[in-house]
């Protein structure tokens, strides 16, 4: 935790796990009292927790490291961080990273005309701070942009393709403004990582070099040479290496220096795009859900390579920009989940004689083979029994699907080889070197925990590329977690899982838990949840939104809640398939009197059924417990 969490998270006396949002101790927020306040007030796991104060800390800490490296490296230039919105657009989010940046001068990225709209209305009036505009363009963004630049809005629209450029000169001249423009560039470097072919010559977005020149060389034809104001790149994202960071910036910047010499006059922002990862693993590695850098040593690479060069080409230092969103957003939200049960494969008890079955010889070989399995069983013939087990039960399955088994004896295999699994990971555990042939026993013999929530909506990278975030229990920390366990969401559907989880040494095919305690919650939390999970998420079985609670230090309390979110309803979630909820109740109201007029229900039972069918479409999409308020 300590290397995930980056003082965010800790354990307090209690075993329970704390936020941290300013990397205090002392100022933090008993995740378990939390959870337990949020029930009593209706509001049932599972649950997404924001905290405000440490997305300000994220923000506060992007600007101070940047600031350091700049005084260390004697740079002349500012600063500006750009918060890409498509990496959690909810609204919420957009506003706090808007307001919080207020005093750092930071500003808003937009990929789409949607985004567009969005920002263009929250910016303040008129404002200096800028507005990225990414993405491809049509006639429509390109005139919204241009309206919003008459408003006053300090909007750039970065040229993908060069037709761009033709739209926003129509544009500007037609209601007559001198627009700002900036230019995305195809690096040569390659990126790195999982979207490591976002960058380089097979980039999605972009001008070639030649193409960039020929950008200048039209605004210089019609002497506008002065409105190309930035030129971007885009490393990638979750970039894990510093040497890719490394090898862009210094290509971008001896672009910008370049074009300065060319006669670039009004070029003065360079835009270093994102990138800028997250350790979710804390391993501080070049693996793919790590990076082997600091957020300080990213900075002071960026300001120690464009220095560099503007040295070197003796042309002045820009202001630096960056579109770091995972970096800033990752770490505030959590969701929370409650474990509705378990199934385990160590719970099969063989009661009978096995002494007496062997002697009798009365079963199928295969069983027989299983029983002297078991009976043989010692810690150095560990391997051999383990396979002799295997493929008794293999040969026992075959016979039962070839008719030779009846389902008795079935039912007595699987409990003889589940039962001898169960014994041999006993030993396993006791055993200073555990052979390879018996290393993927814990992994076969974990429980299963079925968890409320759908990894679909709420953690869709998980599923979609194998992203792996930071799982724990939120409690009974100050017990020793006796089980282990892979989770599954409620979902009917066998991907929706969780089987990767953080590892000192590699990946963990199973999670630590404790034993679940009949009558007793048991919650887990996954974290690092708050860059693109949110709006990723589909519907799937139609599982909405969680609720979702905003969370503050408060100095009396410790902490306050800001803000609540109640989740989707049944209702709300059909209404966005086109579903007419008034129309299902008509048809089942309907068919209700039709089974009254039947005989088949009387009056007061149609009622019934009519309040709870109204009741579940106003209700949580989700598992509550009994007796909890729709």
């Amino acid at each position: 935790m300590p290397s995930w969490g980056k003082g965010y998270f800790a354990v307090n006396d209690s075993g329970h796990i704390v936020v941290r949002p300013e990397k205090i101790v002392g100022q933090e927020i008993d995740l378990l009292t939390l959870v337990e306040d949020l029930h009593a007030r209706g509001l049932t796991a599972p649950l997404l927790l924001r905290f405000s104060n440490l997305l300000t800390h994220r923000l506060r800490a992007l600007r101070d490291s940047f600031a350091s490296a700049m005084a260390e490296n004697d740079y002349q230039g500012r600063y500006l961080a750009v918060y890409p919105i498509k990496v959690n657009q909810q609204r919420s989010v957009v506003e706090e990273v808007y307001r919080y940046g207020g005093d750092y001068g930071f500003g808003l990225e937009v990929g789409s005309k949607p985004e567009l709209l969005a920002v263009m209305a929250m910016a303040d009036d008129p404002s200096p701070r800028l507005i990225i505009c990414n993405g491809f363009k049509d006639d429509d963004y390109i005139k919204t942009v241009i309206l919003a630049s008459k408003l006053g809005r300090a909007i750039v629209p970065v040229v993908e393709k060069l037709d761009e450029l033709d739209l926003i000169l129509k544009h500007a001249q037609r209601h007559g403004v001198r627009p700002r423009i900036g230019m995305r560039l195809k690096l040569a470097s390659e990126g790195a990582g999982r979207w490591r072919g976002s960058a380089g010559a097979k980039s999605k977005f972009g001008l070639f070099v030649d193409e960039a020149i020929t950008l200048f060389e039209t605004l210089r034809g019609r002497g506008l040479e002065d409105c190309l104001e930035l030129v971007h790149c885009h490393p990638g994202s979750q970039v894990h290496s510093i040497s890719r960071v490394k090898d862009a910036i210094g290509e971008l910047a001896h672009v910008y220096a370049e074009l300065i010499g060319m006669g670039a006059s009004g070029l003065r922002y360079l835009d270093v795009g994102g990138g800028l990862g997250v350790d979710y693993d804390g391993s501080q590695t070049n693996f793919p859900s790590s990076m082997n850098y600091t957020l300080e040593e990213y900075a002071s690479e960026v300001v120690y390579r464009v220095s560099s060069v503007c040295a070197e080409k003796k042309v002045p230092h820009p202001t630096i920009v960056t579109e770091s969103g995972r970096a800033l957003a990752a770490y505030q939200s959590l969701l929370i989940v409650n474990v509705l049960g378990r199934s385990s494969l160590d719970g099969f008890e063989v009661d009978e004689d096995l002494d007496e079955i062997a002697t009798a010889g009365a079963m199928t070989q295969p069983v027989l083979d299983l029983v002297e399995a078991q009976r043989d069983l010692s810690e150095r013939r560990a391997v051999e029994c383990y396979h002799n087990a295997i493929q008794a039960y293999e040969q026992a399955l075959n016979l039962f699907n070839l008719g030779y088994l009846e389902l008795a004896e079935r039912g007595f295999a699987e409990r003889l080889f589940w039962k001898t699994c169960s014994m041999i990971r006993s030993l396993v555990r006791r055993m200073p070197t555990v052979p390879d042939e018996l290393q993927e026993l814990e992994t076969v013999m974990a429980d299963t925990y079925f968890c409320n929530f759908s990894v679909f909506q709420s953690l869709p990278d998980s599923w979609a590329i194998d992203q792996i975030f930071p799982v724990a229990p939120i409690h009974r920390l100050d017990e020793k977690p006796i089980r282990r366990a892979v989770l599954a969401d409620v979902t009917c559907d066998s991907d929706g899982k969780i089987d990767r989880f953080v590892d000192l040494q590699d990946i963990a095919r199973t999670l630590p838990v404790h034993e679940l305690v009949p009558g007793q919650d048991y919650y887990l939390g996954i974290f690092l949840t708050g860059a693109y999970q949110e709006t990723l998420g589909d519907l799937h079985n139609l599982f909405g939104d969680t609720h979702v609670v905003h969370v503050g230090l408060d100095g009396e309390q410790g902490w306050g809640i800001e803000e609540t979110v109640e989740g989707d309803t049944a209702a709300e979630v059909l209404s966005y398939l086109q579903y007419d909820v008034d129309a299902l109740w008509a048809r089942l109201e309907a068919s209700c009197h039709r089974a009254v007029e039947l005989d088949r229900v009387s009056e007061t039972e149609a009622r019934e059924i009519l309040a709870f069918y109204r009741s579940e479409l106003d209700g949580y999409t989700y598992l509550e417990p009994e007796g909890s308020p729709s």
